[in-house]
């Protein structure tokens, strides 16, 4: 697909509502070596804190992501890309609406877990400017592996220039 191909895709990001289950969970199941259950989105979305969004093209589902409100952060919980649509650029944008929530005055920062099998999520996170700022060992129950935790900080936030710099020499 050439740019201005992708550019001419009518992509349209919307909240996240119960009759769009069956479509986020196909993504879900052919993204995700131990995807997340019906009953998981479920749960996860009775959180008063937990947000859901889809990426619609023409009435179609195309990728998803759901999020939790924190005092200072976001936490992205779950993002995923129908592997036919990916590299088109969805992801991106539901990635600068996402950062569009962001004020210095309130929630800072966004935050995920990448397995560290993953390299394609770690590489699309860290196009965005998301550095990984630990690793947490065994974090995943279905399995033994480590995750990255990357962190997204708005650009300017007075904590981070304020933190000493360490000096070479």
């Amino acid at each position: 697909m050439t740019t201005s191909e992708r550019n001419r895709l009518q992509i349209h990001v919307r909240w996240m509502i119960r009759r769009d289950m069956p479509e986020v969970l196909e993504i879900e199941r052919e993204s995700f070596e131990f995807p997340w259950s019906d009953d998981d989105f479920t749960r996860c979305m009775r959180q008063r804190n937990c947000i859901g969004m889809v990426a619609e093209i023409a009435d179609s589902i195309v990728a998803f992501m759901i999020y939790e409100l924190h005092r200072s952060r976001l936490h992205v919980l779950n993002f995923a890309v129908r592997r036919s649509h990916r590299r088109l650029g969805i992801g991106t944008q539901m990635m600068d609406k996402l950062a569009a929530k962001l004020s210095p005055e309130r929630r800072d920062r966004i935050v995920l877990e990448v397995r560290e099998r993953n390299l394609p999520a770690q590489l699309f996170f860290r196009s965005f400017g998301y550095r990984a700022i630990s690793v947490l060992k065994d974090f995943y129950q279905d399995t033994t592996e480590d995750a990255y935790l990357m962190q997204y900080v708005l650009a300017g936030d007075v904590r981070l220039e304020a933190a000493p710099r360490r000096l070479a020499g």
